[in-house]
């Protein structure tokens, strides 16, 4: 692909949220050292990938999403030597690492905003979208007043603790002065802050970043040019001075992502109603969330379809086709565990499924060996309804779970009580694990490139409320079918695919493919998926 590091055709990335991975200094809070302790487990995968959700300095009042300090560590994970040694260490072992970028926000207590609140004009007075008076702002937005000492509102991005930083307005409003052009001066200094920051930590070693709320930094955008413009700028940069490193965006809409200056968009909740439909409708997915309601493909129930997310999918690939690519992520620190409500044959039908999509896979860390979402928790550093899924790692039967030696009331946050909770070590010895089959699927995507990134994607069978779901992935030749039915249902499907009757199971349960002419007929189990090699 024109300007893509040829490293994405056969990428694989692990999620790791820092604070809950592995806590080498008996603090409870998970850190950097910790992360490099793991790196040959993380390797033992089969992937190629880490994303690093955010570990610099910060009050902490949105988990790191709130920076306080774009070029130094937080101290709790460590130091600036360390994530330098975790970029070393990761590129020893032939894998990359890309950091969160927060691009749009900062703390309250980032020095910028400090000064920006003042009442005296200075360099960082405009660094952020403040009204010039009490009117409160304008429709659309988001504003707190009465903070600072300077007369006026400042627009936030997400909590209020989070200053939205001011890239510009595309197409200013001229009744309100206070919205600034994208060639403002002081909107140039904030751009060039922000590639001041990418350079120095791809300085430093790391392979890219994937950027929160990647299209809201750019205002009074309706048609999206703004922000196109912007990421366009950006990428043009990377090519020449970094052409191995990746920008993944949280976009949720790939068709816009992509040609926008992405290598990777997600497939998740925002903007698409694909994934949504395929995993997180139930409310049991995901307690207290927006996003429930209706029923999913991948329930036991079988009462959803695939069409929705088969068509959505087909259409994303025509756009981002050899310009970058989709991600569908087993989840992510923002929405309920996969695991809830589901059993190790259910989650392994749907990780079939997962490991066999087009474009680049991400897996949240625990999920390979099916951990729970726990329930009851209160929130931590602005998680609510998320915090559940950010419940330590479990790496075995010890105290707390192999997390940390330190008492438990210690812990960032509790170790799921489950006494049925899964752990590495266990999984470890059983052939038949979750975790092993994990790591067989990622070794034989990795392997098989029609299987992974650059694959061509067909649905076979894809129809509406009904099962299973079949597709075909192929590229220069090699031929894959993959067949999953996760319901609790026996299914079958009639469908055509040249060259069926060779067909060669390469992993699988549950399934009996028959090849006649003309037509091919597939019969499943419930909770069973195959995966033939033509």
């Amino acid at each position: 692909m024109e300007n893509t590091p040829s490293w994405l055709k056969d990428a694989v990335f692990y999620e790791i949220y820092p604070q809950t991975f592995y806590d080498s200094n008996n603090d409870g809070i998970g850190d950097l050292p910790g992360i490099i302790a793991k790196l040959d487990y993380i390797k033992s995968l089969n992937v190629n990938a880490i994303w690093l959700n955010p570990c610099f300095v910060s009050p902490f009042q949105d988990a790191g999403y709130d920076v306080a300090d774009f070029y130094n560590v937080a101290p709790r994970y460590g130091t600036n030597d360390d994530l330098k040694q975790l970029f070393k260490q990761a590129h020893a072992r032939g894998m990359k690492v890309i950091l969160d970028l927060v691009a749009g926000h900062t703390s309250i207590e980032h020095p910028w905003f400090r000064e920006s609140c003042k009442a005296e004009p200075n360099k960082y007075s405009n660094y952020f979208i403040w009204t010039d008076d009490w009117g409160g702002g304008a429709p659309g937005y988001r504003f707190i007043n009465g903070f600072a000492e300077r007369s006026g509102n400042y627009m936030i991005n997400f909590f209020y603790c989070q200053p939205a930083l001011n890239y510009g307005f595309k197409n200013p409003d001229p009744d309100q002065p206070w919205q600034m052009p994208c060639d403002h001066p002081d909107v140039k200094a904030v751009r060039e802050e922000l590639r001041n920051i990418m350079k120095f930590w791809l300085d430093m070693g790391a392979d890219g970043f994937r950027v929160d709320m990647a299209p809201s930094l750019v205002r009074g955008d309706s048609t999206g040019e703004g922000i196109r413009e912007l990421w366009a700028d950006y990428r043009s940069w990377l090519n020449r001075e970094y052409p191995e490193a990746i920008l993944v965006s949280e976009w949720s809409h790939p068709s816009e992502a992509v040609p926008a200056g992405f290598h990777i968009d997600f497939m998740v909740h925002f903007s698409l109603p694909g994934y949504t439909s395929l995993f997180r409708k139930e409310p049991y997915r995901i307690p207290n969330s927006p996003f429930t309601g209706g029923v999913s493909f991948f329930d036991r129930d079988g009462n959803g379809d695939a069409k929705l997310f088969a068509e959505e999918l087909a259409e994303q690939l025509d756009v981002v086709r050899n310009k970058g690519y989709v991600s569908i992520p087993t989840g992510n620190h923002d929405i309920g565990r996969i695991r809830q409500g589901r059993s190790d044959a259910e989650l392994k039908v749907a990780y079939a499924f997962l490991f066999t999509m087009p474009g680049v896979p991400f897996i949240y860390y625990g999920d390979e060996i099916g951990m729970d979402y726990v329930t009851g928790l209160v929130s931590k550093e602005g998680g609510y309804n998320r915090t559940g899924a950010r419940t330590p790692m479990q790496w075995d039967g010890s105290d707390n779970a192999g997390f940390s030696t330190s008492p438990a009331n210690q812990l960032y946050l509790p170790i799921d009580p489950s006494e049925q909770r899964p752990t590495v070590a266990a999984q470890e010895k059983d052939t038949d694990s979750l975790l092993n089959f994990v790591r067989k699927l990622v070794k034989l995507r990795r392997e098989s490139p029609a299987l992974a990134s650059d694959g061509e994607f067909k649905a076979l069978f894809a129809e509406e409320k009904k099962y299973p779901l079949v597709y075909e992935r192929s590229l220069n030749g090699e031929r894959y079918v993959i067949a999953v039915n996760p319901s609790g249902k026996n299914a079958a499907a009639e469908f055509c695919c040249p060259g069926a009757d060779k067909a060669r199971e390469i992993v699988g349960c549950g399934c009996n493919l028959t090849a006649n002419p003309g037509a091919v007929t597939i019969s499943m189990q419930p909770a069973s998926f195959a995966i033939y090699a033509i």
